[in-house]
Order: structure tokens, then C-alpha cells, then sequence
């Protein structure tokens, strides 16, 4: 069976920064709802239309195709009284709201002994990276993922 709209793919895949470097890899496949529906980088989406179980594709993906440009507002130093000191480490994540109010995931960057910098900018942003795929599975999507846009799990419906 060919990947076209509305079929679930399931596959494996790696991401690879500029040098080559594993930044990000699947052993198990992941699935994802085929058609347009912001499940994947449309990018990928693209390379991966017509294509059947075995087929393998690679490509690289500018910024904006992949994880988006750095934006240097998306870093801010807050006070460190704003966090709860007993949970407050580097690499801990939260959500937060932009200006537009949609939610970011914000991770601490650096910790002083009265202030916190965190970054709402996914950490590859501002990075060309290499996205390679092989397609495990192909199947035609049920009427409940369609009307959800997304993949559901092993019996049905998990929100």
C-alpha cells in the first residue's frame, strides 16, 4: 500500500545535525496521520507521499522546515523567588504563555543566586538538520482519526 491521504504511517526514523551527529533517533516506529494535518514537517510529509513499506527517504531541512529559526525573545531572565527552589534545576522544563497566548515550553538554561534564564526556543532551533525515515507500516486511517487528525492508539481513542 502506497502513503497518500489519510493512510497511518508508521516508521522509524534519525535525525542528524549538519556534522552528522545523532541528535534525535526511533528504535520502535512511530506513527503519524498522513494528509496534510501537521503531524510531521511537511517536508517529510511531502517525501514520504507514494511511498510503500521498505522505502526509505533522507533529506535535510533548513530551520524553518524543521524545528524554526532561534528567536532571541523567546530567552528571558526571571526572578528566581518566581520559582520553587526546592524543584529549580538546568534542563527543567515548564510550560508558559507567549504574548499571542499560545504555550511555549520554556527550559531553565542557567541559574544564578538570584535569577533564572530560560529559553522558549526548541533546542534545535536555528539548525539545518538531516531527517531520515523507513517506512515500517502503512494503513488507511479509521473515520475517528480522520475526524481527530491525528493517530490513535491500540484500541481506539487516548486523549
Amino acid at each position: 500500500m502506497q502513503i497518500t491521504m489519510n493512510t497511518v504511517v508508521n516508521m522509524t526514523y534519525e535525525i542528524k545535525d549538519a556534522e552528522g551527529n545523532i541528535l534525535e533517533s526511533s528504535n520502535e516506529p512511530v506513527a503519524y496521520l498522513h494528509g496534510g494535518y501537521d503531524n510531521v514537517f511537511p517536508k517529510v510529509e511531502e517525501a514520504m507521499h507514494g511511498k510503500e513499506v521498505g522505502d526509505t527517504i533522507e533529506l535535510g531541512l533548513e530551520p524553518s522546515d524543521a524545528f524554526g529559526e532561534y528567536d532571541a525573545e523567546l530567552v528571558q531572565i526571571e526572578p528566581k523567588s518566581a520559582f520553587p527552589e526546592a524543584e529549580l534545576k538546568i534542563g527543567m522544563q515548564f510550560e508558559g504563555d507567549d504574548s499571542s497566548g499560545e504555550v511555549i515550553i520554556y527550559s531553565v538554561t542557567d541559574i544564578t543566586d538570584d535569577k533564572v534564564i530560560v529559553d522558549g526556543n526548541h533546542p534545535w532551533a536555528g539548525q539545518k538538520v538531516i531527517f531520515k525515515a523507513v517506512v515500517k507500516d502503512v494503513r488507511l486511517a479509521n473515520e475517528e482519526e480522520v475526524g481527530h487528525k491525528h493517530v490513535h492508539g491500540a484500541g481506539g481513542h487516548h486523549h
